[in-house]
C-alpha cells in the first residue's frame, strides 16, 4: 500500500513538473512590444540605431536594460549587461558614449567610436542597474548600479548658479565666463527618485528639484517649450550658440519621465499639451525662429503625447484602459519603436 501511494505522488509531481509547457500565459502589449524590439534591434546583445549605420550607444543600452526589467526578461538583461560592461563600461565605471560596428562586423577596440561618455546613457543604466536588483533581488546588480551613480556624482554634477547642474558630458560642456550647456531630457526623474530612494543621499534630490525649476523658468518661443539644448550662465538661459535652438525628440521626452516619476504638476506640462494639440503636429519646432519642420512627429512621439494626456487626466489610475498605444511593427523605426515601449513604462511599472 505504501508502495503505490508513494508511485501515486511520484507520478502526481511528475506530472505537474510539466504544466508550465502547456499553459499559454498571456503576454501583456509591453512584452509584445519587447518581443518584436529585441528581434528588429537587439543583435549579439547590442542595440542596433538601424537609422545611424547600426551603432549602438550608451543611452540605447541603458533603454534596452530596462525595458527588459519591466518585461522580467532576466536572460536577456543578463547578457546586455555582460555585453555593455565588456565593451562599454570605463575603468572609472562611466560608460562610452558610442560603439560603431567594423565593415566586417568584427570589432575590436577601434569599434568604440566615442570614448567619451554620455550622461544620459549613464543615469539610464544606473537606472536600469538598480531596478533590476528591486526586481530580482541580485545583491551584485545594486553593486554595480551604486558604481555607476559614485563616478556620476564624482564626475558629472556641478553646483552652479543656484542649481544642481546635470553636465551633458565629462567634459566639453562648460564654456569660458562660467557658462554651462545643458540639455534638460539628462533629468531623468524616475531615475532620480530611485537614487534618492536607495542611496539616501540629497543630492539627486536636489539635481530633481533643479530640473523642474528650470523647467519653469527656461521656456522660449511662441509656445514656451524648452529646448533641446540650452546655455545657462549666471544672468539666465538662451539659446544663443547653443547646440541646437529646436524642441524635439529629446525635449519631447520631459513630460513622460515627469509621469513616471508620479509628478502631474500642471505648470510643467501644460506647454506641452498645448503644443500637442495642433492639427499637425511638426517633429521639431525652432524657438528661435518659430520654424516648423516639414517632418511630422513619428509614432514614438504621438505615444508619449498620448500617455501624458491619459495619465494628467487621471493621474491616480494605475492603468490606463481608454487609450489605444501604437505597436512595434517590422515597419517601425529604431526611435518610434524605443519611445513606443518607453511611453508604456508609465502604465507597467510598478
Amino acid at each position: 500500500m505504501k508502495k503505490i501511494i508513494f508511485i501515486g505522488i511520484l507520478l502526481f509531481l511528475i506530472a505537474i513538473s510539466f504544466i508550465p509547457k502547456f499553459i499559454s500565459f498571456e503576454r501583456t502589449p509591453f512584452q509584445k512590444n519587447w518581443i518584436t524590439y529585441k528581434a528588429q534591434f537587439i543583435g549579439t546583445n547590442r542595440v542596433l540605431d538601424t537609422e545611424n549605420n547600426n551603432i549602438s550607444t550608451s543611452e540605447g543600452q541603458g533603454l534596452a536594460l530596462l525595458f527588459a526589467v519591466f518585461s522580467n526578461d532576466r536572460e536577456q538583461f543578463q547578457d546586455m549587461w555582460a555585453w555593455t560592461q565588456q565593451n562599454m563600461q570605463r575603468e572609472d565605471h562611466l560608460f562610452r558614449q558610442q560603439y560603431s560596428p567594423s565593415e566586417k562586423g568584427e570589432c575590436d577596440k577601434k569599434c568604440i567610436s566615442a570614448q567619451s561618455n554620455a550622461s544620459n546613457g549613464d543615469i539610464i543604466i544606473a537606472w536600469a542597474l538598480l531596478a533590476a536588483e528591486n526586481k530580482w533581488d541580485r545583491q551584485i546588480f545594486l553593486v554595480e548600479g551604486l558604481r555607476v551613480l559614485d563616478a556620476i556624482k564624482a564626475k558629472l554634477i556641478r553646483q552652479q548658479f543656484g542649481y544642481q547642474l546635470v553636465l551633458p558630458s565629462e567634459t566639453g560642456f562648460e564654456l569660458p565666463d562660467d557658462r554651462v550647456q545643458i540639455n534638460l531630457s539628462y533629468w531623468v526623474f524616475p531615475a532620480l527618485n530611485l537614487f534618492t530612494e536607495v542611496t539616501g543621499d540629497p543630492i539627486w534630490d536636489e539635481i530633481y528639484q533643479s530640473g523642474t525649476s528650470l523647467m519653469t523658468s527656461a521656456r522660449f518661443g511662441d509656445w514656451n517649450l524648452p529646448s533641446d539644448w540650452m546655455i545657462l550662465s549666471e544672468d539666465k538661459a538662451t539659446l544663443e550658440s547653443a547646440n541646437s535652438t529646436e524642441y524635439g525628440e529629446k525635449a519631447n521626452r520631459l513630460p513622460l519621465y515627469l509621469m513616471l516619476a508620479q509628478d502631474y504638476q500642471t505648470q510643467l506640462i501644460a506647454p506641452f499639451i498645448d503644443f500637442w494639440a495642433q492639427e499637425t503636429l511638426p517633429a521639431t519646432v525652432d524657438l528661435l525662429t518659430g520654424q516648423r519642420s516639414a517632418t511630422l512627429a513619428n509614432a514614438g512621439m504621438k505615444a508619449i503625447k498620448a500617455v501624458t494626456e491619459a495619465k494628467m487626466d487621471n493621474s491616480e489610475a494605475n492603468l490606463i484602459s481608454d487609450i489605444t498605444l501604437p505597436q512595434i511593427t517590422p515597419e517601425t523605426d529604431y526611435y518610434s519603436a524605443t519611445f513606443i515601449l518607453l511611453s508604456q513604462l508609465p502604465i507597467v511599472k510598478k
